[in-house]
């Protein structure tokens, strides 16, 4: 019986990517293929921006709420970003898998080394931009941040590039197509492995 509810674990798939490198589009284009695929919402302390709603786009909860949880160890993983924190909701986590539903998580480089370590059996994915200058590019097409905010995204890219080797696979998203096929045929490689 026990082997039998192991196997019957949801999987979890961490998706890191630095902005600009179309992680949202792609994750966005999973959750449309796959629909027994569940999306973890994060917990954010920042102000709603124009168009969000809260338990769709985050749980936007006060500072004083994140930090109680951070004490009570609620967190899967959580990091505080540009004075904004940020973190993954333990429970829910927990509750899911042990239900056996499949989870996407879109989080950042140092959340899901800090995940990985609470869920070693994570699935981790880090897509890739085909270079720095393309990334640049595509930030500044966006038009949504100030020179100076996509020189600190550019700086970030960097960093976040450089720590990608921890991932198991690397999605180079130079054609959006190829990407969310190679992405497909990952997932539904892992969980078909599952329900084999």
């Amino acid at each position: 019986m026990d082997s039998q509810q192991k196997s019957k674990r949801g999987k979890i798939f961490v998706v890191s990517a630095p902005s600009g490198a179309g992680k949202t589009t792609l994750c966005t284009k999973i959750l449309d293929r796959f629909k027994e695929l569940a999306y973890s919402v994060s917990h954010t302390t920042r102000e709603p921006r124009a168009g969000e709603k809260d338990g769709v786009d985050y749980f936007f909860i006060t500072t004083d709420e994140f930090k109680k949880k951070i004490e009570q160890n609620l967190w899967a993983e959580w990091a505080e970003v540009h004075g904004n924190f940020y973190g993954t909701s333990l429970k829910f986590i927990e509750d899911s898998i042990a239900k056996g539903r499949d989870l996407l998580l879109d989080i950042d480089v140092q959340g899901a080394k800090q995940f990985k370590a609470s869920f070693p059996e994570a699935i981790t994915i880090f897509i890739m931009p085909p270079s720095i200058e393309t990334l640049q590019e595509r930030l500044i097409k966006r038009g949504k941040d100030s020179d100076s905010i996509i020189e600190k995204r550019v700086k970030n890219a960097a960093n976040e590039i450089a720590q990608s080797s921890f991932y198991e696979h690397i999605i180079v998203n130079d054609d959006l197509n190829l990407a969310e096929h190679k992405m497909v045929e990952l997932i539904a490689s892992k969980i078909e492995q599952q329900l084999n």
